[in-house]
C-alpha cells in the first residue's frame, strides 16, 4: 500500500509542476496573465489541503458528511444571490467578492462522493433493492445535480451523474435497475441539446470541424493543429503559437494542447501515463480499503479524476464535443485545483488505514477474504 500511495503522490506532484511551468509558458507575450502568479498560490493552498486530508482519519467523515453536503448546497444556492453570485458568459457558476472567485460545484463533487459513500456503508444490506438501493439515493443526488444543471453547467452535471452511477453499481445496485433511468437520462440529454442553441452548435461544430473552423469549432480545430505542429518533441517551451489567441481557453480547458505543441508527443504520453498511474493507484486503494465507506470514497474520487481526464482529453483532441471541464492538476483554476488535491489527500488517508489481505465485511453478512490482515 505504501508503494501505491507513493506512486499516487509523485504522479500528482509531477503533473502539478508541469502545469505550473506550462501556465508560465502559456502567459508568455500576453498582457493578462494573472494565472501565472495565482496558480502557484493555489497550489500551495491545495498541497496544504492534501497534507491535512492525508493526515486526517477519513472514518471521522461519517459524522460530518451531512455538514459538508449542507455547505455545498448553500454555496450552490448563493450563485443566484445578487452581489454574491457572479455570472460570466451567461453562466452563474461562481460566487465571490473583488478578485476572489470560488466555484461551488467543486465542493459539491466532494459532498456528493461522501454522501453516497456514507449511504452505501450505512444501508449496504439494502443496496440490491430498488427503492432503498436506487430511488432514495437518486433523489438526493438529483437535488444536488439540479442546482448545478441550473447554473447552467451541463458538463459537471453529466460528470457527477456518471460518478454517482458507478458508485451505486459498486455498492451493489443491480444493472437491471440502473439501465432504464440511464436510457431515460440519455434521451433527456439529447432532447436538451437539440433544443439548446449553444449545445447544439457545439455538437454541429464537432461533427463538421472544417466547416466551423473559423467559428464555433475554432478552439478544437486549432487545438488539434497544435498537437500536429508539436510533433514528437515539440516546438520548444514558450515557443508555441496557438496560445496567441488561436485557442482562447489555452490556460484552462485546452492546456493539454499547449503541452502537445510545445513539448510534443513524448510529453503528452507522459501526462497520460501519470494519469493512468493515478487511476491504477486509486483502484488498488479502493480494492484494499478497510471498510465500505473507504472503498466508496476511494472509488468515487478515482472515477471523478479519471472521467474528467477522459472528457478533457477527448475534447482537446476532437474526439468529443467541446465542453468546459478542467484537466486535473494542470488547468488553471483555484477551486478545482484545491479540491482535486484535497481529494488526493483523502485517497492517501484511505490507503494509510487500509489492510492488505484483511477480512472486509460483506453486505450478505460474511467475509470477502479470510486471509490474515497485514497493516500497511
Amino acid at each position: 500500500m505504501k508503494a501505491a500511495t507513493s506512486f499516487l503522490l509523485f504522479s500528482v506532484l509531477g503533473l502539478l509542476a508541469l502545469g505550473i511551468v506550462t501556465l508560465v509558458s502559456a502567459g508568455t507575450g500576453q498582457v493578462a496573465s494573472r494565472f501565472q502568479m495565482m496558480q502557484p498560490i493555489w497550489a500551495v493552498v491545495g498541497l496544504a489541503a492534501c497534507a491535512g486530508a492525508a493526515w486526517f482519519d477519513y472514518r471521522r467523515l461519517r459524522k460530518v458528511w451531512w455538514m459538508i453536503l449542507l455547505v455545498a448546497l448553500a454555496l450552490l444556492a448563493l450563485v443566484w444571490v445578487p452581489g454574491v453570485g457572479l455570472s460570466i458568459n451567461g453562466s452563474a457558476r461562481w460566487i465571490g467578492y473583488g478578485g476572489l472567485r470560488v466555484q461551488p460545484s467543486e465542493l459539491a463533487k466532494v459532498a456528493l462522493i461522501l454522501s453516497l459513500a456514507w449511504y452505501a456503508d450505512r444501508f449496504s444490506r439494502f443496496m440490491d433493492t430498488f427503492w432503498r438501493g436506487l430511488v432514495v439515493p437518486c433523489l438526493g443526488v438529483g437535488t444536488l445535480l439540479f442546482l448545478i444543471f441550473k447554473e447552467p453547467d451541463v458538463g459537471t452535471t453529466l460528470l457527477l451523474a456518471a460518478v454517482s452511477g458507478l458508485m451505486l453499481l459498486i455498492a451493489g445496485v443491480r444493472w437491471s435497475y440502473v439501465l432504464p433511468p440511464l436510457v431515460l437520462g440519455l434521451v433527456g440529454v439529447m432532447f436538451f441539446v437539440a433544443h439548446d442553441s449553444v449545445r447544439s452548435q457545439r455538437v454541429y461544430a464537432w461533427l463538421h470541424p472544417e466547416e466551423t473552423r473559423l467559428d464555433k469549432g475554432m478552439q478544437t480545430y486549432q487545438s488539434v493543429a497544435a498537437f500536429g505542429s508539436g510533433g514528437a518533441y515539440g516546438v520548444g517551451l514558450g515557443e508555441g503559437r496557438q496560445k496567441l489567441g488561436f485557442v482562447p481557453e489555452h490556460h484552462t480547458d485546452f492546456i493539454f494542447s499547449v503541452i502537445g505543441e510545445e513539448l510534443g508527443l513524448v510529453a503528452t504520453l507522459s501526462v497520460l501515463t501519470a494519469f493512468m498511474l493515478i487511476l491504477a493507484c486509486g483502484v488498488y486503494i479502493s480494492w484494499n480499503a478497510a471498510d465500505t465507506f473507504g472503498m466508496q470514497i476511494a472509488a468515487g474520487i478515482t472515477f471523478l479524476i479519471a472521467l474528467q481526464v477522459l472528457i478533457n482529453v477527448g475534447v482537446v483532441t476532437g474526439a468529443l464535443p467541446n465542453k468546459g471541464l478542467a484537466l486535473p492538476f494542470l488547468s488553471y483554476g483555484g477551486s478545482n485545483l484545491v479540491v482535486m488535491l484535497a481529494c488526493v489527500g483523502l485517497l492517501i488517508s484511505v490507503g494509510r488505514h487500509a489492510t492488505v489481505g484483511a477480512a472486509i465485511p460483506n453486505p450478505a453478512g460474511g467475509l470477502d477474504d479470510l486471509a490474515a490482515p497485514q497493516n500497511s
